[in-house]
């Protein structure tokens, strides 16, 4: 629901107001609607203000608790924040607003951090203790709002976003490992990023610094730990309907409209059908079509949104307006795009602003329940090695999905085989396109796998699940914030309620991956309410056709010619590349050199147009 920032100085300076004022107002656009500035001595607080709860001038921030020793800026939303006050108020605390964030502050006046296991909700904040002279700064357990920081100078600086890092003079500089990473996984993974001295405070974890820069983070959230110790679910079909409607239910508390994303396929349509059988009424949805049916989920959410009497909004997206929605996405994601759809999520944002300041995503859905084919090819690891034995047959290697599984089953170790189940390139391919290369060193990788193998060992599926929800819906989640809060929208996340992401990890495997699509129990808990079409329609997802983009498109294809001599091509990794033969390859139509080509290109486009802008 916010911008938040912060500078503290160690070496007891005062904190230059300008430069403080530099970060908060390069996040305005995710809180257009107030602004706010606590400044002594060698701390500073920063704060913009997306108005979703309390709207009032009561809810502006920085929050000084009522003894005035602590100060907060919040951003997120504390669902479960109404169910606290018989508590505070049989502490005789008397709130002076209605926000989640004095509710926040003062259980953490009461408990400390012992306060954060009894939350439900998602957020970053930043506490400053003006006695014992500490700032707390902690993010929720999936990691759904970003907390960025860097230690440079004798000064720690921290923000919702790494651009008020760079406006506050925090040097800009990649970090090569993170290069490698961006090359072999799409995104970095843990709490490094692809910048030098930038690093995220990790999901489920809190650091406090003293004002001498003494530091120590704590994991306060384990979900290994979780699953370990949840009770056995006696009824998972009764307890997710229950539990997912629930969860759909508390992310409506809101003092402003709540709308919904919807794709059209299952997962969103889950959430709307929740709505609808909780009796909401008068629900603006929002839908991106594309021209290739092939992409197309439109018809879908027209059925349901029909059915139920809520409103539809739509948009397509196409050549001028994907060109500068790439560019603009590419700004407020901050690092170069990787999933391809953040144009398409930006424009969906858009689309809403105008109705709505909150929406619901199905984000998180395929994780949690084994939703993507890619999780297929862990079921039985030693028939990859029968596959890799017939890759010399080319008709089974013309059809992209094929050829995908066939580099795939070259990778001989089951540790890489969930390292890379969701990349599209893998180190074989990096190897010869490239040139040989070592992989990228990610200790963060690692830990997770290990968990993962403690948890579910021998079972190649679930731990590519834990896996990912550590890692590559990370980059999701990342992905769907800057999207939207660029448009300042507020995206929330049902399925990722912590009870889902919690009881989902004790249950048995046939919940998720029975059937060809997974996902077996939100199937089967919403065949009754959704229609048949709904429950049957192959996945889709958000995906788009950049193949055709680049040569239909005319500011796509003007751009090719730039991308040919771009100067990426000079950068230490990409010395062996040729970018006019690349584009040669484009041309031709060659869909195999895709996943090669398109994370170079968004490279291109992001330091032409976001790089320059801070180095």
């Amino acid at each position: 629901m916010c911008g938040i920032n912060g500078i503290l100085n160690f070496n007891h300076q005062k904190v230059d107001e300008h430069q403080l004022v530099k970060m908060r107002d390069i996040l305005e656009h995710r809180g257009p609607d107030d602004k706010g500035l606590y400044l002594q001595n060698n701390i500073g607080l920063g704060h913009r203000r997306l108005s979703i709860i309390d709207t009032s001038a009561a809810g502006h921030q920085p929050f000084i608790s009522e003894n005035g020793r602590y100060v907060i800026v919040f951003n997120g939303e504390i669902y479960n924040y109404q169910s606290f006050y018989p508590e505070l108020k049989a502490k005789g605390i008397t709130l002076k607003s209605g926000s989640d964030t004095e509710v926040l502050l003062c259980l953490f006046e009461l408990y400390g951090m012992a306060m954060l296991h009894r939350l439900n909700g998602m957020f970053a904040f930043a506490i400053w203790d003006t006695l014992e002279k500490k700032l707390f700064l902690c993010r929720d357990r999936m990691g759904v709002k970003p907390l960025y920081y860097s230690f440079q100078q004798h000064t720690l600086y921290f923000a919702s976003e790494q651009k008020a890092l760079f406006a506050a003079g925090v040097t800009l500089g990649i970090s090569e490992n993170g290069m490698e990473e961006y090359i072999y996984n799409r995104f970095v993974a843990g709490e490094n990023t692809l910048f030098q001295n930038v690093k995220k405070l990790l999901p489920g974890h809190y650091m406090v610094v003293d004002q001498n820069g003494q530091r120590h983070t704590e994991r306060w959230w384990n979900l290994k730990h979780e699953i370990q110790n949840h009770s056995t679910i006696a009824n998972p079909k009764k307890w997710f309907e229950e539990t997912f409607f629930d969860s759909v239910k508390l992310r409506m508390v809101s003092d402003v409209p709540v709308g919904v994303l919807l794709s059209g396929g299952l997962d969103s349509c889950s959430i709307l059908s929740a709505l609808y059988h909780q009796h909401f009424k008068n629900i603006e949805t929002f839908n991106i079509s594309f021209s290739e049916q092939e992409h197309n989920e439109y018809h879908l959410a027209k059925k349901i949104t029909d059915e139920y009497h809520y409103i539809l909004n739509h948009t397509r997206l196409e050549n001028d307006n994907l060109y500068e929605n790439l560019i603009e996405s590419s700004y407020y994601q901050d690092e170069p795009i990787m999933h391809l759809n953040e144009p398409h999520l930006l424009a969906i944002a858009k689309l809403a602003k105008p109705k709505v300041k909150v929406l619901l995503s199905g984000e998180g859905a395929d994780e949690l329940m084994g939703g993507y084919v890619r999780y297929k090819a862990l079921k039985n690891p030693s028939l990859l090695k029968v596959i890799a034995q017939i890759s010399k047959f080319e008709t089974f290697t013309k059809r992209p999905r094929f050829d995908k599984l066939l580099r795939y089953s070259k990778i001989s170790s089951n540790a890489d085989l969930v390292i890379f189940n969701g990349s599209n390139v893998y180190p074989e391919d990096i190897n010869l396109f490239y040139g040989n290369r070592k992989k990228p060193v990610n200790e963060y990788r690692y830990f997770i796998l290990k968990e993962a193998q403690e948890l579910y060992p021998y079972d190649l599926q679930r731990q590519a699940l834990y896996f990912d929800q550590h890692t590559y819906l990370c980059s999701l989640l990342d992905r769907n914030d800057r999207c939207t809060m660029g448009t300042s929208i507020e995206c929330r996340e049902p399925f990722l309620d912590q009870r889902l992401v919690t009881g989902l990890g004790t249950l048995d495997n046939k919940w998720m991956f029975t059937g060809k699509k997974g996902k077996f129990i939100l199937k089967t808990t919403m065949e009754d309410k959704l229609p048949r079409e709904i429950i049957d329609f192959r996945k889709i997802g958000l995906s788009a056709p950049w193949g055709s983009y680049l040569l239909r498109f005319p500011r796509f294809n003007e751009e090719l010619e730039n991308f040919a001599v771009s100067d990426i091509f000079q950068m230490p990794f990409f010395e062996n590349l040729d970018g006019k033969k690349l584009v040669a390859e484009i041309r031709k139509e060659n869909t195999k050199i895709l996943p090669y080509v398109m994370p170079l290109f968004m490279l291109h486009k992001w330091q032409k147009h976001y790089y320059k802008k801070f180095v």
